[in-house]
């Protein structure tokens, strides 16, 4: 599956940073690298507003568009 990855962003939050990794078809990872670091796979209804904004304003320019399709923003 890694060779059909489109990037990986990288938020955090309080303690806590979250590493979503976006893929061709669709899939989203989401790594907790505190803790343990738990993966879980996640859809775009999973990921709250405020989160999505961060994430596209995070998102390499050339990967932009194809992260803003998968999480249907706007």
């Amino acid at each position: 599956m890694e060779d059909h990855e489109i990037c990986s962003i990288i938020i955090s939050e309080n303690d806590f940073s979250y590493e979503y990794t976006f893929y061709e078809d669709g899939i989203i990872r989401l790594t907790c690298l505190k803790e343990d670091g738990t993966t879980e796979w996640i859809k775009k209804e999973q990921i709250s507003t405020r989160n999505k904004d961060r994430l596209v304003r995070l998102c390499p320019e050339e990967q932009k568009e194809k992260v803003m399709l998968i999480l249907n923003y706007p």
